[in-house]
């Protein structure tokens, strides 16, 4: 800031949001009251009175060179940064109508004046280091599933009520997990049909307001500037937001109303990053989880705030004994996600998963089992066509039985050919994510002979591993992968359960138990 300039509403904003301060905290540093501090945000072009461009001047001048320099991002006086990530982001910053949609969302709920978080965002892509990422990356992967568990038991407890972590028994081996759920919650042996598919949404109207402080305003536009410049995928599509639940044995209940992704991806979707940081650090410093997701409570209160979420499933494809193979059992197949997904990149997980979101239809696309057919299609059938972070669709019903893809359309022939059960429900406590666990069981063994050739996993995965329901050492060895997300663990879990009990002679593995902890 050229220091001849008077304050503004909106350069003292800036100069909060640079200090990482509250609307409290910088009350206090100022000594005024909260009232003013946030009227400011409301009055961006209101002059400051010559006793406060004194304090704020104080203010300035005592800020350390990272608070000034980011002031200068957001007040736009920071140099140009000249090199090809900071072309490559402004043009996606002209052209991607996502990225446009996420940089008005910042502006408009940090309450900043519209245009403040794309030239903040510009001046922070040219001071990215892409080896710092993929360091930090490197550092991320070394932080195990169990290390996640054991840090949020701590920050939380372990158990509220009859909820608590979902922790998983094979053989004399125990695995922990960070979803949070109950004996409800388990082993629904629910069919994902009507009527036992029962979830509706309750009202397709924009989600409230939502304000974001100087902290969170900051982590936001710090996301979309590595998103840019890792040219990461993002999707301002609708997603559904979980308001209640009823849920119990062979039947699935509740209400969902719809959100924006680019609210969850840059606010509940940091909460992550921050966790797994927090830990590579041997820090307990959380100051995003503090604000959003700040004790079980919180997290149990699912209409009270932005709860997002998925739907994942353990796949079976039944095969023929074969000479060279050995004798006829299940292939199970698991996924290691990329490193472009924004959330458990690098990290094992079943397949298909994916977010719980409306395709065309809002309300018949909140059963699960609509999102589960769609992923399939999308992530084991290869249909780019409904994939909503590649462009927008036009089609009237993407999931038409004409427009199926042929091994879709086989299995949807004869409701015999195909099984999908929700096994079980919880809550992801690393960002407060819903979490409906699935099993897919293709029962004829004809659909492996014909198109065993075309499964192929989509973007979304760097690589795809197949495991025989036969090769019970095998299978023993992947469920104690640290590598799993917590999610993945719990699906593939509570999957291999329910697939023990209907898979006959083709399942042999070991005894699996759940217990919630205390």
């Amino acid at each position: 800031m050229n220091r001849s300039d008077d304050w503004t509403g909106q350069t003292a904003s800036a100069l909060q949001s640079a200090l990482r301060m509250s609307n409290e905290k910088f009350a206090t540093k100022l000594g005024i009251g909260v009232r003013t501090v946030a009227s400011w945000r409301q009055k961006p072009d209101l002059r400051q009175q010559s006793d406060m461009q004194q304090i704020l001047d104080t203010v300035f001048e005592q800020a350390t060179d990272a608070e000034r320099a980011r002031f200068a991002e957001l007040t736009g006086e920071a140099p140009a940064a000249d090199s090809s990530a900071t072309t490559a982001a402004d043009a996606r910053m002209a052209a991607d109508p996502h990225i446009g949609a996420a940089l008005e969302w910042i502006d408009r709920h940090a309450r900043w004046a519209p245009g403040t978080a794309r030239r903040a965002v510009a001046s922070r892509v040219g001071a990215i280091d892409s080896q710092a990422l993929r360091d930090r990356a490197t550092r991320r992967g070394w932080v195990s599933r169990r290390d996640v568990a054991d840090a949020l038991t701590t920050y939380y407890g372990g158990r509220v009520g009859d909820h608590g972590l979902y922790t998983g028994n094979v053989g004399a081996n125990t695995v922990n997990t960070s979803v949070l759920t109950c004996a409800d919650w388990l082993d629904l042996d629910c069919e994902l049909r009507p009527p036992h598919d029962r979830l509706g949404v309750a009202s397709a109207r924009p989600e409230p307001d939502f304000e974001l402080d100087a902290h969170a305003a900051d982590r936001a536009v710090q996301r979309l500037a590595e998103t840019l410049s890792m040219n990461t995928r993002l999707a301002d599509s609708p997603i559904y937001r979980l308001l209640s639940t009823d849920i119990r044995e062979h039947q699935l209940g509740g209400s969902f109303g719809v959100a924006n992704f680019v609210h969850y991806a840059l606010t509940m979707d940091l909460l992550e990053a921050e966790l797994v940081d927090a830990i590579a650090a041997g820090s307990s410093s959380m100051p995003l989880r503090d604000d959003y997701l700040p004790d079980l409570q919180a997290v149990l209160h699912v209409g009270d705030r932005l709860c997002a979420g998925g739907v994942l499933a353990l796949t079976a494809i039944a095969r023929p004994a074969d000479p060279y193979r050995g004798e006829a059992d299940y292939l199970l197949l698991v996924q290691e996600r990329s490193g472009h997904v924004l959330n458990a990149a690098r990290r094992l997980a079943v397949i298909p998963k994916g977010f719980h979101q409306p395709l065309t239809d809002v309300r018949r696309d909140a059963q699960v089992g609509a999102t589960l057919r769609r992923e399939m299609e999308e992530e084991l059938f290869g249909r780019p066509d409904i994939d909503n972070t590649l462009g927008d669709s036009l089609t009237a019903d993407p999931m038409h039985p004409t427009r199926l893809s042929e091994p879709m359309r086989w299995l949807m022939e004869k409701p015999e050919r195909l099984r999908m059960e929700c096994t079980g429900f919880g809550l992801n406590l690393v960002s407060g994510n819903y979490e409906f666990a699935s099993l897919i069981v293709i029962e004829d063994e004809e659909f492996w002979t014909r198109y065993g050739g075309v499964v192929e996993a989509n973007w979304e995965s760097a690589t795809l591993h197949q495991y025989s329901t036969q090769d019970e050492e095998l299978v023993t060895e992947l469920l104690g992968d640290t590598a799993w997300s917590n999610e993945g663990l719990f699906a593939m879990l509570q999957g291999l359960r329910r697939l023990a009990e209907v898979g006959g002679a083709r399942v042999k593995l070991p005894p699996i138990e759940w217990e919630i902890s205390r």
